[in-house]
């Protein structure tokens, strides 16, 4: 296995593919799954002669099972490690989810020259949570709820969420692909339970405000307009106008998991993006 040691000792897994002098792609993922759910872009991206990189959060996947660490900034001084360690530059930064908001922290203070271009699918940024600066958003309580449900029982509550909103696949008519779902499944449970308890503060009240407006790069945007996790108006409709040079794709019908439903769809605009 591959795996990078950072300065507290965790131990990071990552997947490295392609030639080491082609252009890299770095793909960050969501909660609570692991870099095996970016297998369709990494394969196709590798066919088109990138670099491609993905590495499982730390308490997700194969990486340590922590129990500190588990937000925001240190998620991103984790990417940083990987980062340097593989010395890569001029690096396509890809996130969903809660690996929108990482990429967000961590194109926000990168070494200059390493981050090229950033793309947030599906992405948490600027902020999830209802307050008063944030009246639109989520009301805390789905997120303790979120917490109770995995401190009861987290391998049924993972298997709710890929059967109904995070692919869609409660919406009438949906076309449900079984393997989808047992592969989330298959992800969320490899992880550590106290690493993702505590990722889900990460994620839902992590304010990336001030993140979107330091990036200096080109940002893509892309998110489904039937969204049920994270509700496009409260996310990408807001973020995009906090970046200095943004594009927002808006996908009618599309769920949360977009890029793995319908991969052929979201491949292409990725590569029309990084090669534009």
């Amino acid at each position: 296995m591959t795996i990078i040691t950072t300065s507290d000792g965790t131990n990071l897994y990552y997947k490295d593919w392609g030639p080491k002098g082609a252009q890299p792609m770095m793909f960050h993922h969501g909660w609570p799954l692991s870099a095996d759910d970016w297998d369709s872009q990494m394969l196709f991206f590798l066919f088109q002669g990138y670099r491609v990189i993905a590495h499982d959060r730390r308490g997700h996947g194969r990486s340590d099972q922590t129990d500190t660490g588990n937000e925001m900034d240190t998620y991103a001084s984790d990417v940083a490690a990987i980062v340097k360690a593989l010395d890569l530059r001029d690096v396509i930064h890809i996130g969903h989810s809660t690996g929108g908001g990482e990429v967000a922290r961590y194109a926000a203070q990168a070494e200059p020259g390493r981050v090229a271009k950033a793309v947030l699918i599906g992405a948490v940024p600027p902020v999830m949570v209802k307050s008063d600066k944030n009246p639109n958003g989520i009301p805390m309580e789905v997120f303790d709820g979120f917490r109770e449900a995995l401190a009861r029982n987290r391998a049924q509550f993972y298997k709710g969420i890929p059967s109904g909103p995070f692919y869609g696949f409660n919406r009438e008519g949906a076309e449900v692909s079984q393997g989808l779902i047992d592969n989330w499944w298959r992800q969320g449970m490899a992880g550590g339970a106290k690493a993702h308890y505590d990722c889900i503060k990460a994620f839902s009240e992590t304010d990336f405000t001030e993140d979107l407006k330091a990036i200096t790069v080109p940002v893509l945007f892309l998110h489904g307009e039937d969204d049920q996790i994270v509700p496009i108006e409260n996310s990408a409709h807001k973020a995009i106008k906090l970046v200095r040079d943004g594009t927002l794709k808006i996908y009618p019908g599309l769920s949360h998991g977009l890029f793995a439903t319908h991969p052929e769809i979201v491949n292409a605009d990725l590569l029309a993006f990084i090669r534009s």
